[in-house]
């Protein structure tokens, strides 16, 4: 499949990823994970910036290296540096990129499940959906930054809570989705960030049509092998499911290396971080250019 149809334009238009989606809903079984075509995302992680303009600057510039998707996260204050320093709230952001970008696929890596009610989010999620044209992928997770909850009056609860209230929403959300007029402009994709083996990947095989962690090769190929088994026991295809991983490094060089050891373990598609305030895209940049080698 041409590395140029990949991302580009709104649902109706003949992307890869469209296609892909296409083949997912005909159920053609000779379709594995390994022929995704690999894309780039980029996190634009929403703190540090003292100006939004600097954010809103870093997303056009990564859509004009050819990015794939553009993602930010889901927190109230900075996970890094500063803890109390500059930081932006992460829906009204997708909002303002719906209209912004005109071509990359947008959304959080990953919303937190607990800051919403499950309706609220499914709503606002076909508003983005329609706001961009049908270019909305809904990250979601169970939560983990105990200083988001505490700041915002939210109750921490243990982790197989949150858990528990992630496959709660899960149905609810796509069931929302139906009653919704007007209704989304496609089947939403649902990406779950996560490796839980025994909730969050159940979780996965369930509902996700991408399965997003971050963490070393060896390890996620276990966690793989585990959401095969989840997906046998609810009888989805585990083929059917795009991997996901975030890629760690440095320099260009160290980029390209680890994007063709993701790519050697099944992982299609692989997200570049950047923070605030300069927003260095350089790595991005290398991998995207590995990108198009490599789908050519």
């Amino acid at each position: 499949m041409p590395r140029s149809a990949i991302g580009h334009g709104i649902a109706s238009e003949n992307s890869d990823n469209d296609f892909a989606r296409r083949l997912r809903q005909t159920g053609d079984m000779t379709f594995t994970a390994r022929d995704f075509p690999v894309r780039i995302g980029v996190q634009l992680q929403p703190q540090h910036a003292p100006q939004y303009s600097l954010i809103r600057d870093a997303v056009r510039r990564a859509e004009d290296l050819g990015v794939d998707i553009a993602f930010n996260w889901d927190h109230f204050y900075p996970l890094y540096g500063d803890p109390d320093g500059e930081h932006f709230e992460c829906w009204t952001m997708l909002g303002a990129w719906a209209e912004q970008t005109s071509r990359v696929e947008i959304g959080a890596l990953v919303t937190c499940n607990s800051y919403r009610n499950p309706e609220l989010l499914a709503d606002m999620a076909r508003t983005v959906d329609h706001m961009s044209g049908g270019r909305l992928i809904l990250g979601i997770g169970s939560g983990w930054f105990e200083k988001d909850y505490d700041e915002y009056g939210y109750e921490f609860g243990t982790a197989g809570g949150r858990l528990n209230d992630l496959g709660a929403a899960l149905p609810r959300i796509k069931d929302r989705f139906g009653k919704l007029n007007p209704a989304p402009t496609r089947d939403i994709p649902v990406l779950i960030g996560g490796g839980g083996e025994k909730k969050t990947l159940r979780h996965v095989a369930e509902y996700a049509d991408i399965w997003h962690y971050f963490v070393d090769v060896p390890t996620y190929e276990r966690k793989s092998a585990i959401l095969d088994e989840h997906c046998a026991t609810v009888g989805r295809d585990p083929s059917l499911i795009e991997h996901s991983a975030g890629l760690q490094a440095k320099t260009p060089e160290e980029a390209v290396k680890a994007a063709e050891e993701l790519v050697g373990a099944g992982i299609s598609l692989i997200t570049v971080g950047a923070g605030g305030p300069d927003y260095d895209l350089s790595v991005l940049d290398a991998v995207c250019r590995w990108r198009d080698s490599h789908n050519s």
